[in-house]
């Protein structure tokens, strides 16, 4: 199965592209999709939105998985400016007719590294071991994104796994 991992922003959205067969995963194609900043609003989310319709169309994923949006008790105005942002990513995948799954950032964290509170520097060291990646992958976004496919091919192939016994 492909699948389309997401870390949704509106000034920097990362995403990652794995194949996960028999247990395994390799990376097929990851980047970053970045709207041009000086942009009104809507502009910045058709192009997040025009940006991602390619990646799908050129990867033919199976299922998109978003990252959950986080929103610290410093600054909840946070996901009053990704709401925007993750609504758009959400409406170019079923507009390609991929499902799309959610998982928060903790679940994430504490698949890969044991830890809800991991740091990104664990995060992104796990999925270069699971991946056996030869570059790290940059920015943070990408490794993020990466992240979130790995964990849902890992979720997939023990629910399937579950069903098979």
């Amino acid at each position: 199965m492909i699948l389309l991992g997401i870390d949704p922003g509106h000034c920097t959205t990362g995403y990652g592209v794995i194949s996960a067969e028999r247990g395994k995963c390799r990376l097929l194609e990851a980047g970053i999709i970045r709207p041009k900043p000086a942009l009104p609003l809507e502009r910045r989310l058709l192009e997040l939105f025009n940006g991602l319709r390619e990646v799908i169309r050129s990867t033919l994923p199976g299922v998109m998985v978003v990252e959950e949006i986080w929103v610290g008790e410093r600054d909840p105005s946070v996901a009053l400016v990704m709401g925007p942002a993750r609504g758009a990513l959400c409406l170019a995948a079923a507009a390609e007719g991929v499902p799309v799954d959610h998982l928060a950032h903790t679940t994430v964290k504490r698949a890969l590294t044991g830890s809800g509170a991991a740091r990104k520097h664990q995060v992104k060291r796990m999925v270069i071991e699971l991946l056996d990646l030869r570059v790290t992958p940059e920015p943070d976004d990408v490794s993020d994104a990466l992240a979130v496919a790995l964990v849902s091919a890992n979720m997939r192939a023990s629910s399937q796994l579950g069903r098979a016994s």
